[in-house]
């Protein structure tokens, strides 16, 4: 018989009894322990924990488990989500005309590696529509002109936002979508929207960035995930990499270079959501291994 399994994150102040309490609920409600994590932040108070477990009681029912589980939450000012371990959250995927990191998680998803559901890709441009048609995902077209106004933008927006709402979207990636999204937008996506960009910022910004790191001679190149907000790139870090690179490479060399590091490094943090080991700690994050 195959159980029905949760994965449970919450974050609180730190105080004592929250592991024995927590463990002990579980034990209490017929709930077997399958892995757990837990770290306690000294400098925001605050305690943070990820329980993925079986509800092996056939007697006991969801709906039970989570108002009980609240009232526990309450008594301990616990911030707590109760998920469901086998749902495949639902996601869309926004491009403009730069296809690594759009092409890596489709040849993810399509593996298995990646247990979601992509329900659309949105793009400014067409580029793309053949690939989102071979692995049969609708895909929208929705122009943006440069230098368009601030109403242009606003229903370019509001459509998109449509075919979030409408597909019930739990994550939104802008996997080089090349297009600053509006303080509305962020706000709208807060906390289920994740981009991704090369480190360099905010030393090297503007155009063909690892071109301008080659004239400085850098070392190191790398990538960041990161949520977004309404402070450009500046959003909870998820994830990071680097790769070491030399003088004897050129910007050629060091675009490719970081295009596989942008893939590896975006592809962690979406699979770090799906799994719920994200919880963010004021302008950071706590991500469980």
């Amino acid at each position: 018989m195959m159980h029905p399994e949760y994965i449970l994150t919450l974050s609180c102040p730190d105080q004592r009894g929250i592991v024995h309490n927590v463990s002990g609920f579980l034990a209490g409600h017929g709930c077997n322990i399958i892995d757990s994590a837990q770290f306690g932040d000294a400098q925001s108070a605050l305690f943070f924990m990820r329980v993925h477990f079986a509800l092996e009681d056939a007697a006991i029912s969801d709906a039970v488990l989570r108002a009980d589980f609240a009232s526990m939450g309450e008594s301990m000012q616990m911030d707590w989500q109760l998920h469901d371990a086998r749902h495949k959250p639902r996601m869309v995927l926004m491009v403009s005309k730069i296809g690594h990191c759009l092409n890596d998680l489709l040849f993810r998803f399509k593996s298995g590696l990646l247990p979601v559901e992509i329900k659309a890709i949105i793009s400014n441009h067409t580029d793309f529509y053949q690939l989102a048609a071979s692995y049969n995902i609708p895909f929208h077209h929705l122009p943006l002109a440069v230098g368009a106004s601030a109403e242009a933008k606003r229903v370019q927006e509001q459509k998109v936002l449509d075919i979030i709402e409408s597909n019930q979207v739990e994550l939104v990636v802008l996997a080089r979508y090349m297009q600053i999204l509006s303080p509305e937008m962020c706000t709208a996506l807060t906390g289920r929207a994740i981009n991704i960009h090369h480190s360099f910022l905010p030393s090297f910004k503007g155009a063909k960035p690892y071109y301008q790191a080659h004239e400085r001679g850098v070392k190191l190149i790398g990538a960041t995930a990161h949520f977004v907000t309404g402070d450009l790139d500046e959003g909870p870090i998820i994830e990071q990499d680097v790769e070491r690179v030399d003088h004897a490479m050129g910007p050629e060399t060091l675009t490719a270079i970081g295009r596989d590091v942008e893939c590896v490094v975006l592809a962690r943090a979406v699979k770090c959501f799906v799994e719920h080991r994200i919880l963010l700690n004021a302008h950071k994050t706590v991500v469980f291994k």
